[in-house]
């Protein structure tokens, strides 16, 4: 065994022994091609290391120079208005500068643990920092740390642009490290404390601690100190007055990280976090207060100068040329910070305004605030983001209706109970639902369901591309949208930009307060925006015209409206909801949180938002919800008080049509005047079809008036092919006309007709107020028999009465026997019995003959004449 075991155990070593040297010669063989890999990475890293430095070279070659007065001294920029006066300048104002040694180290402790904490270690770039800042990152949140230095801030706020490139960046280091070499750590330090943006117009820690704590800097606390140091990362975000939340939140970031790299202990950052901000902040005393009427528009021209390239209106000594009217904006302050234009409720009540001109776009003046406690606070006109009501129906319901489906302002529409597609109900402000209606009613008037109604039709899809050609920035349209329900809502500057363009026939230029920048060397930026065809031309004409009734009774702008003056416009207030009501405590129902006015002419367009800074303090019924409305008719009527202002011009593209009341469809031609409608509609999409409802009746057929003699009536009758009403009349042996009666039959019968007359009668159809053409029909009614035959002869005359003068009247119907001639006492008298019988025969004798009377019947002869075939027996009468 011990054998076997030697043997087992000399051939492992002799294995191993082989393994062994069988290993050397792998290694020997492998590493050889190693060293030809090694030498050849390494001929390669020469290579890159060269072509990386020519590259390095020719990225710095065109680097600017440090110029040590740009390092300390920044050049304030020149803003002007529209006339070319200066009324601003921006950077040097509102600058404190401080020494290194004046600088507590409490503050420079907060800046360089936020900003660059081996800042004493590096040489102005710093690799191990920037690692770092990309773990604090994502250990901290974003924007815990910066990756670059101090110095390189320091480089880049003074010499370079903030453009995002390798050139840039090469740049920077390169210029940080020649800075580097050039001061000292606490010059560097000194440059940045003095450069930094702290907010608003406040540039450096010391001018920042005057103004957020009303003292100097030497005297700041802990807590204070830190939140100076987060500010510089964004700045109006950071702003303690506007957001003091997001300030606290970011200063006791800034506290961590003292803590974190050794400044502070935990307890004392503990006790730092504990204190709330708005403990530290000034009182609003001892704030500076808003000197300038000027600022709120400032503050539009500073965002609008950063938007427009890589500028530092603070520093790069810029001039900006502006649109403002200084007249303007000093009657907008006047307006917003005195009661003499308009009486408030109180001194919280706030207001933010945009006038601007109605054909470039040019902003004239705005207000950004009421009583405004420091520089360039809140802009309640630019920043402040409140649902706009019912002012959205022209963009988002009217607008895209008459855009596309080429409505007319006739269009009818019922105000009806409704509900959005997703079955919400939804109802009109005022709980009442008034039927069919126009669309410039419904929009006059404010009516809630007709315009979902509009935009369930027009859709959301076309809803959004219209309002976004409008400068309004939705990326989704609900149907809670038509009646001003937006998520973020607008601002006033976007709503006068969007009203613009229906003022200016379809034309749209963003709002915008710079229209030239001029650099330090003379060089010239145009940054006046392009002009753009947003809308037909009948759109915004017919927009224009029916928000021109919305100042007209019943309109719900009628407090707007400046008499002379050609304005379209649209108030607008938004509501709470069940739940809002009950979280404010709010227990009126007509109460609200936002008041809106937007309007325009030909040659300008305002914006007025009111309201409080709170959504839970609502705007009371009455005439508080009255102000927006009137804060515009103030300014609009102050700046058009010596201007022409032309109306509306109508375009080609437009026709005026006569709408018939309570239709689609055109009036005729007798349609009563106050039942037509004028109204426009789309060239080519107008009404074809004619209301017949006041239309001329056709006259009646046929007519037709016949005697029956047996019943003796007339029967008049005639045709008429369907149900109305009929007036008739009849004139008698050519008289005056004379009205029978009104009747829905088609037949009459008039009796006991005069005998012997003629009968014309006239029968006419009415409707309404509207009459046929006459139809005629004519009768005769016949005379009685004649009568001159008699029934009788008369008698022989008596003897005449001598002393008779006048003989007695001759009786036509029966014949007068008397009738002699008293001249003839001797003659024969008689007279027929019948009718025209003639008078008795003449006598003959003395004037004093007694005559006698003849039968009473017989067939006399005319007056005076002898009776033919007297028949009777006269009777003896004794003369006397």
């Amino acid at each position: 065994m011990a054998e076997q075991s030697q043997s087992r155990e000399e051939r492992r070593k002799q294995l191993k022994a082989n393994n062994a040297k069988g290993s050397k010669k792998q290694k020997k063989k492998s590493g050889g091609i190693f060293k030809k890999i090694f030498l050849t990475l390494i001929a390669l890293g020469i290579v890159g290391m060269l072509a990386g430095v020519a590259t390095v070279a020719y990225m710095v070659k065109d680097a600017p120079k440090l110029d040590p007065k740009l390092l300390k001294d920044p050049i304030a920029s020149k803003v002007l208005d529209m006339n070319g006066k200066l009324i601003a300048e921006v950077g040097a104002e509102n600058r404190e500068y401080v020494a290194y040694k004046d600088i507590p180290s409490v503050v420079e402790n907060a800046f360089l643990a936020t900003e660059d904490y081996r800042f004493y270690q590096h040489h102005g770039i710093d690799p191990i920092r920037l690692g770092g800042a990309v773990l604090a990152n994502f250990k901290n949140g974003f924007g815990s740390e910066g990756g670059s230095t101090i110095t390189q801030q320091v480089v880049k706020n003074t010499f370079l642009t903030r453009e995002k490139t390798l050139k840039r960046k090469v740049q920077e280091a390169w210029l940080a490290y020649q800075l580097e070499q050039k001061y000292t750590k606490h010059q560097i330090l000194e440059m940045y404390l003095n450069k930094i943006l702290m907010g608003g117009n406040t540039y450096g820690v010391a001018t920042a601690a005057k103004v957020y704590f009303g003292k100097p800097l030497k005297d700041v606390t802990l807590p204070e100190a830190a939140l100076l140091a987060g500010l510089p990362q964004s700045p109006n975000n950071y702003n303690p007055f506007v957001h003091p939340d997001l300030a606290e939140k970011r200063r006791n970031v800034v506290l961590s990280l003292m803590y974190q790299h050794g400044y502070i202990s935990k307890a004392q950052m503990e006790q730092a976090q504990k204190v709330p901000v708005q403990s530290t902040l000034a009182k609003e005393d001892q704030r500076k207060l808003n000197e300038k009427p000027y600022d709120s528009f400032v503050d539009a021209v500073i965002d609008e100068v950063k938007k427009a390239g890589d500028f530092d209106i603070f520093s790069d000594g810029l001039t900006v040329y502006t649109t403002l009217d200084p007249n303007a904006q000093l009657y907008v302050d006047k307006i917003l910070n005195t009661n003499e234009v308009v009486k408030y409720p109180d001194d919280k009540f706030q207001a933010g305004i945009t006038l601007l001109d109605t054909k470039t776009g040019e902003v004239r003046a705005i207000g950004g605030g009421r009583n405004q406690k420091v520089r360039r606070g809140f802009n309640y006109a630019i920043d402040s983001m409140r649902q706009p009501g019912s002012t959205i129906k022209p963009i988002l319901d009217y607008g895209p209706a008459i855009e596309y489906l080429q409505w007319g302002t006739y269009h009818m529409i019922v105000d009806k109970p409704s509900k959005y597609s997703n079955g919400t109900s939804y109802g009109n402000w005022d709980g009442r639902y008034l039927g069919p209606m126009t669309i410039r009613t419904a929009l006059q008037m404010s009516r809630n369901t007709p315009a979902v109604q509009t935009l369930q039709q027009v859709g959301t899809d076309k809803a959004k591309t219209f309002a976004n050609k409008l400068g309004i920035p939705l990326k989704e349209v609900f149907e809670s949208y038509a009646i001003g329900g937006l998520g973020d809502g607008l601002s006033t500057m976007e709503m006068a930009g969007a009203y613009s363009a229906f003022g200016n026939n379809g034309f749209y230029t963003p709002p915008h307060t710079v229209t030239k920048i001029k650099l330090r060397d003379g060089t010239e930026i145009n940054t006046t925006p392009e002009t753009k065809v947003v809308m037909k031309d009948y759109t915004a004409f017919m927009i224009t015209d029916m928000l021109k009734s919305v100042l007209e009774p019943p309109g719900t702008g009628t407090a707007a409206k400046v008499p002379g003056l050609p304005i379209a416009g649209k108030s607008g207030t938004t509501n709470y909801t069940e739940a809002d009501m009950k979280k404010y405590n709010i227990t009126n129902k007509k109460a609200v949180p936002d008041a809106w006015f937007t309007g325009y002419t030909t040659n300008y367009t305002a914006s007025v938002w009111t309201g409080y800074s709170s959504r839970s303090t609502p705007i009371e019924p009455g005439s508080d919800q009255k102000i927006a409305q009137l804060i515009f008719k103030n300014l609009m009527a102050y700046v058009s008080k010596d201007k022409n202002t032309p109306d509306f011009t109508m375009p080609k593209s437009v026709q005026k049509v006569r709408i018939e009341k309570g239709t689609m469809q055109l009036a005729s031609d007798y349609t009563p005047d106050s039942e037509v409608l004028t109204e426009y509609a789309v060239k080519g999409y107008a009404p074809k079809e004619v209301s017949t409802k006041f239309a001329k009746p056709d006259a009646p057929g046929n007519a037709a008036a016949n005697f029956d003699q047996a019943k003796n009536e007339i029967t008049l009758s005639w045709d008429y092919g369907k149900s109305a009403q009929f007036d008739v009349s009849v004139s008698i042996n050519n008289g005056a006309e004379q009205k029978l009666t009104t009747t829905s039959d088609k037949s009459l019968k008039i009796a006991n007709p005069t005998p012997g007359a003629k009968y014309l009668f006239k029968i006419i159809a009415v409707n309404g107020q509207q009459a046929s053409d006459p139809a005629t029909a004519a009768v005769d009614i016949p005379a009685p028999p004649s009568g001159n035959q008699g029934n009788a002869n008369g008698g022989q005359g008596g003897q005449g009465n001598p002393n008779a003068t006048t003989p007695p009247p001759a009786n036509p119907n029966t014949g007068n026997p008397n009738a002699g001639n008293p001249n003839n006492g001797n003659g024969n008298g008689g007279d027929g019995n019948g009718t025209g019988g003639g008078n008795g025969g003449s006598g003959t004798g003395t004037t004093s003959g007694t005559g006698s009377t003849g039968p009473t019947s017989g067939t006399g002869t005319p007056a005076n004449g002898t009776p033919t075939n007297p028949t009777g027996t006269p009777s003896p009468k004794t003369g006397q």
